[in-house]
């Protein structure tokens, strides 16, 4: 026999075992056997929406020309399986300064693009538990703002922080992406 056909029938074989794999995702249905022997399977898993709370805005250096600030955010997730957090974009105000003007914002992790990306930033966070996050950013000293700075000096800022959070279930193919809104004050 000629050996490009069991190659071929190989390469068709491995093609079906991969592709049944991929188009199944997370929608295997899992059965459990109960005590009276009846069997039940879950239904297709709802995510709950996470919790998103301010955890601190510290001032960690200010001197004449910079200061350096570092945002600091609890998660909690109140479902029994992973999530994966993917980014988190935010903007903080210095409510006494102003309601309206960003002083600053940043993200936190980053989105996949494209099909795979290799390295990618993102935050697993298990079942049933919280988990902190945070981000440290140089304000520079422009001396247009002397009332801000001065607020900033004497440690009596007012902050409000808003932005979105998207994230989805443990793997990146699993379910849809999730969105939350918050703005948050301390």
């Amino acid at each position: 026999m000629n050996p490009k056909i069991f190659v071929i029938v190989a390469i068709i074989a491995l093609a079906a075992a991969l592709g049944g794999i991929l188009l199944s995702g997370s929608s295997f249905i899992s059965s459990t056997q109960k005590n009276d022997n009846q069997i039940t399977s879950h239904e297709s898993q709802k995510i709950l929406p996470i919790s998103i709370e301010l955890n601190d805005v510290s001032i960690l250096d200010i001197t004449k020309r910079s200061a350096i600030i570092e945002t600091s955010f609890k998660i909690s997730n109140p479902n029994p399986s992973s999530i994966i957090i993917q980014v988190m974009d935010y903007q903080l105000f210095e409510t006494g300064f102003s309601n309206d003007s960003q002083i600053s914002g940043g993200q936190i992790g980053s989105r996949p693009e494209g099909m795979v990306e290799f390295g990618s930033n993102y935050y697993t966070l298990l079942g049933d538990s919280t988990i902190t996050l945070k981000d440290k950013k140089v304000l520079q000293n422009t001396g247009n703002t002397p009332e801000l700075w001065a607020v900033l000096e004497n440690n009596t800022a007012k902050w409000r922080v808003s932005g979105d959070i998207y994230f989805n279930l443990s793997s990146m193919t699993s379910g849809q992406e999730n969105q939350i809104h918050f703005d948050l004050k301390k």
